[in-house]
């Protein structure tokens, strides 16, 4: 990171704990005057706190407060194999903190009349494959708050992995939608389904996909031109982070499964930089403005924050205690925190802020296997700075210190059960080619066996693994997502059962 020639003083520094220098960072933001020792102390931070964990490839951050940018940086590199440095302007898949994206430009949608989201979808979309008496009693707000009571596995198998949909089997596949027994109407269950089923009635209803809707109605107002839902366009403008896994002490290595446009979803489907997320810290601090302009009708960003169902779980550092349209609310510590995460496959995203405090924070990290961990470790560094703390150095080398211990417990894990996979003997009764065939699911779509040699792979869309023996009779174990075990047990010649679905041989 560019650090301006008068940020000298640091209260953490990578000395303090013995550490390396850290990775080269590049293109920071000067700091505020009367920030500049806070900025100067999360630079030292997040450098220590990389060469500590070792297996993190590339970061990158901003901090807002009220309205004006703090810091935004980036450090390491997007790809191990290029080495491409990460600046405040590189890409990261956010992955699920997609949703406040989505759910604000359905608010805004609705806000132009004709659709409300406390109406019944039956009302707002009449005529759709969606089970009547789930369109009856179901609206947007429940979808887009988690408290529907609905799922749908077709669609968010189809959308976020596979990459196999079109907008009439979307559509056609709602009749599949199912209701939840543990967590009924009313409850909160966080799941994809309910944003990929309200953004299939809104093509239905509009001919307009929901990468058009959040486009025009969020991304091109707020002026965050570096932010998209296709990954193609993401990578024309500019580098775009590979997500990573950091299997052993050595580093990391990328992702066999990367995002595609085709598995790019309502629910977890954009790609943007830290300068940009920036931006969308400042539209949430202050309602939908900034810079003395207002981009979003007052009231209709912050209505999105208000909790709309009740929760009661503990996530690391941080209490949650409900979910708006998009967010999560809770506490760290005293204050009220607003936020989102997500990950997937090798890539994790934190954003979040403190209304009371007019504080945020965005971390992108291209490692989520055995050390994602880093993204809240470094936001939490930077709230506690600002709360005037400068006495962190104890308590985040204890931080560092749990996160480098669960690496290595996850490294020696993944390694322990991988040799433990390869010690099984095969439990297939017949000749290898006598399995291979394609296998169809109307609901989630074609399963492709062939035969490799000795070996057996699967592919299904844009995901494709080799087969490990599996203890069950006529069964295989393959990864189709990375580290996330699944099983195929032949049924007899011509079918199979996967995710818990027949596919037949076509």
């Amino acid at each position: 990171m560019r650090i301006t020639p008068d940020l000298t003083r640091r209260s953490f520094t990578a000395s303090a704990i013995s550490l390396a220098a850290g990775p080269p960072a590049s293109a920071a933001l000067a700091a505020p005057v009367e920030r500049r020792d806070e900025v100067a102390d999360i630079d030292a931070f997040v450098r220590a706190a990389m060469a500590r964990t070792v297996v993190v490839p590339g970061l990158s951050l901003a901090v807002v407060e009220g309205d004006r940018v703090v810091m935004t940086g980036g450090y390491g590199v997007a790809d191990v194999r290029a080495g491409t440095p990460i600046d405040a302007d590189t890409g990261f898949y956010i992955a699920s903190a997609t949703k406040s994206f989505t759910a604000l430009a359905i608010a805004l949608e609705a806000d132009r009349g004709g659709l409300g989201l406390a109406d019944a979808l039956s009302l707002a979309f009449p005529g759709s494959a969606l089970p009547s008496e789930m369109a009856a009693s179901v609206t947007l707000e429940d979808l887009l708050s988690h408290r529907s009571g609905l799922d749908n596995a077709p669609i968010a198998f189809r959308t976020a992995y596979s990459g196999e949909h079109t907008p009439p089997q979307l559509q056609a596949l709602l009749a599949q939608t199912k209701t939840v027994a543990d967590a009924p109407h009313g409850v909160f269950r966080y799941a994809n389904a309910g944003y990929n089923i309200a953004t299939t009635l809104l093509e239905r209803r509009d001919g307009r996909d929901w990468r058009a809707l959040v486009r025009d109605r969020v991304l091109t107002p707020a002026g965050m031109a570096r932010t998209t839902p296709w990954v193609s366009k993401a990578r024309a403008r500019g580098t775009v982070a590979v997500g990573h896994f950091g299997l052993d002490a050595g580093g990391a290595t990328p992702s066999p499964l990367q995002k595609v446009d085709a598995t790019m979803q309502s629910a977890g489907g954009l790609v943007s930089t830290a300068n940009d997320m920036a931006r969308w810290l400042r539209l949430q601090i202050n309602d939908g403005a900034f810079g003395g302009r207002r981009v979003f009708p007052a009231g209709r960003v912050a209505s999105t924050h208000r909790s709309r169902v009740a929760q009661d779980r503990r996530f690391g550092a941080y209490q949650r205690d409900g979910y708006g349209l998009g967010w999560q609310t809770g506490r760290y510590g005293e204050d009220r925190f607003i936020h989102h995460f997500g990950n997937f496959s090798g890539s994790r995203s934190h954003v979040s802020f403190m209304p009371d405090r007019r504080l945020g924070v965005v971390v992108l990290v291209n490692e989520d296997l055995v050390a994602g961990e880093l993204a809240d470790v470094v936001a939490n560094y930077v709230y506690d700075r600002f709360a005037g703390r400068v006495d962190l150095r104890a308590p985040y080398e204890g931080e560092l210190g749990t996160l480098t211990a669960r690496r290595d417990k996850r490294q020696a894990g993944l390694a322990a059960a991988k040799a433990e996979r390869a010690a099984r003997p095969w439990t297939l009764s017949r000749p290898r080619a006598d399995y291979a065939g394609a296998y169809v699911n109307p609901g989630l779509g074609t399963l492709v066996i062939a035969q490799a040699g000795d070996l057996l792979t699967a592919k299904i869309g844009v995901m494709s693994a080799v087969a490990e023996a599996f203890d069950q009779p006529e069964t295989i174990r393959v990864e189709l997502v990375p580290f996330q075990g699944q099983t195929i047990r032949f049924d007899g010649e011509n079918s199979l059962i996967f995710d818990d679905a027949r596919f037949v041989r076509g």
